[in-house]
């Protein structure tokens, strides 16, 4: 049943080009019982694979920023170590509903950058004028921490936080953004999923049908996304994370 019902979200997930880690705690948890702390271990550990071909995919359109990428999941590695170990001492009655304030935030930067991308349109352009040397480093390691942080703690995969960070202080294109992204949660998914794994927190049965279904469902969903018109896709992202996070929230 979990193989059907992730099928079924991956397929749903592909179609609207979203990564849905914390739709997939949501399922988990709410739908099939799975202790938020497993959950949160499976959903990492998927995302390390899923997010690998599309990181792949967008390296070859050129969208990925390599030197930003490795600097910033570089730091991401140890900001998921810390948040996994942050997520170990946290009771599950806490980190339910931690998680879905993370997912509903989620839902807010989504939509800065899908409807109100010129409220920060200015401090974009600034700021790609100051992003050099020194500034680099300090910014990416910063971004690397807090967004590697927040993925190992709450399982997210932190994919808005990311982009509208590398767009705010380093002035990048959306495109780049998103390419750049991928990159860096590749590192991050995998640090915090081995570190859930070294914790015994891992269900090797549930990942297996949990990585199986959204593969699948990923697959199959992609080949749809072009019959949606633009706009409603915009909707079905931003509804996305709000539904997950009203779900788990009041669960």
């Amino acid at each position: 049943m979990i193989f059907v019902a992730l099928l079924i979200l991956g397929a749903l997930l592909g179609c609207v080009g979203a990564g849905g880690a914390g739709l997939t705690i949501t399922m988990l948890t709410v739908g099939f019982a799975v202790p938020i702390h497993t959950a949160i271990a499976v959903s990492l550990s998927c995302m390390t694979f899923t997010v690998l071909s599309g990181a792949i995919s967008h390296y070859r359109e050129g969208e990925v920023l390599l030197k930003l990428g490795a600097a910033t999941g570089a730091a991401g590695i140890a900001g998921a170590l810390a948040g996994t170990r942050f997520a170990f001492l946290i009771p599950a009655k806490w980190l339910s509903p931690a998680t879905a304030i993370m997912l509903l935030l989620t839902t807010v930067l989504l939509y800065l950058q899908l409807f109100r991308s010129h409220l920060i349109a200015d401090y974009v352009a600034r700021n790609k004028r100051t992003a050099a040397g020194s500034v680099f480093y300090i910014r990416s390691c910063a971004i690397g921490l807090f967004t590697g942080f927040l993925s190992g703690a709450f399982g997210i995969g932190a994919t808005a936080f990311i982009q509208i960070c590398l767009m705010l202080f380093f002035g990048i294109s959306l495109y780049h953004a998103i390419g750049t992204t991928m990159m860096i949660i590749v590192p991050i998914a995998a640090a915090g999923g081995l570190s859930y794994l070294a914790g015994g927190m891992m269900d090797t049965g549930v990942f297996v049908q949990t990585l199986a279904g959204l593969t699948l469902g990923s697959f199959i969903g992609a080949k749809f996304t072009h019959l949606i018109p633009k706009h409603i896709l915009r909707y079905l992202m931003i509804s996305m994370p709000l539904i997950g996070g009203l779900l788990l929230l009041t669960h």
